[in-house]
């Protein structure tokens, strides 16, 4: 069986980061080993939650499993809070790189032009590091921004431009890259990848649904890297992670009994697990 370890932090009540990657990428028939790199009581969408950082724990458990002689086939972040963090997991990247795994950073840190609270340009910059060492990454439009350190533009965007953001994306040192809530069309909503190893580009649509959860972006990431792991090429697994994210929203916005703080995932699972 293939396995993955993700390295991001964990709420214990709330859809996303380890709550939404783990169930997920379980579901499609890969193992999943976790890092967590935070505990919190609820997602920061609540008021009041606690936080409890782990970062002092996570070289010890990487030095645990290299002593087991544990091997993984991908190696995939979320949320990362800390300078330190990165640094950690950019060691993490090298030293498990050269066992055959890859590198997928899914650099949680912005949308809608600004940066999350606690997160700063210098954030910023050792993000861009971090994702040149990785092989794919799957940056929003406001965290591509800031990572090359050049205006958001908002909805002021067209192909070219997108296609130029990518590129520059790659130039960071990453072979392949996806900007993730792209639209070129009213009431289509998608992806828009390039791969620099062969110089193609691939973009994917689905509903533009009008409305707004929290860890979408994780249930996108999680089940696109699941994909891959599985052997499916990037377009197949940005596919299915697209039409999937839509599915999950979808159900949510017609249950009447959802829950405020995250989408129905676990309602399309079956759906999901369909398309392998």
């Amino acid at each position: 069986m293939k396995r993955i370890v993700t390295v991001q932090d964990i709420s214990c009540l709330g859809k996303c980061s380890l709550t939404v990657a783990l169930p997920i990428i379980s579901a499609m028939g890969v193992e999943c080993a976790v890092v967590p790199t935070a505990v919190l009581s609820t997602h920061t969408m609540f008021r009041g939650y606690t936080f409890r950082d782990l970062t002092d724990d996570i070289r010890p458990i990487l030095a645990h499993w290299k002593k087991e002689g544990i091997r993984y086939d991908a190696v995939y972040t979320g949320y990362l809070g800390s300078k330190e963090q990165l640094e950690i997991v950019g060691e993490m990247f090298d030293d498990m790189k050269k066992d055959g795994a890859i590198a997928v950073v899914d650099p949680v840190m912005a949308d809608h032009g600004k940066l999350y609270p606690g997160f700063t340009k210098e954030f910023a910059a050792g993000m861009a590091a971090l994702c040149g060492k990785a092989d794919v990454i799957v940056p929003n439009l406001t965290e591509a921004s800031f990572m090359l350190d050049v205006p958001y533009v908002g909805d002021n965007y067209d192909e070219a431009y997108i296609k130029d953001m990518l590129k520059k994306l790659c130039g960071l040192g990453c072979p392949s890259a996806v900007i993730t809530g792209v639209s070129f069309e009213k009431g289509r909503l998608g992806v828009m990848a390039y791969d620099s190893r062969t110089g193609n580009y691939f973009s994917y649509f689905n509903t533009h649904l009008p409305v707004s959860y929290h860890g979408t972006g994780d249930i996108f990431s999680s089940s696109f890297l699941g994909g891959l792991v599985r052997g499916m090429g990037m377009e197949k697994a940005l596919t299915v992670a697209v039409d999937y994210t839509v599915e999950c929203i979808d159900l949510t916005m017609k249950n009447p009994e959802s829950n405020s703080y995250g989408v129905d995932f676990e309602a399309a699972i079956p759906s999901l697990v369909a398309k392998l």
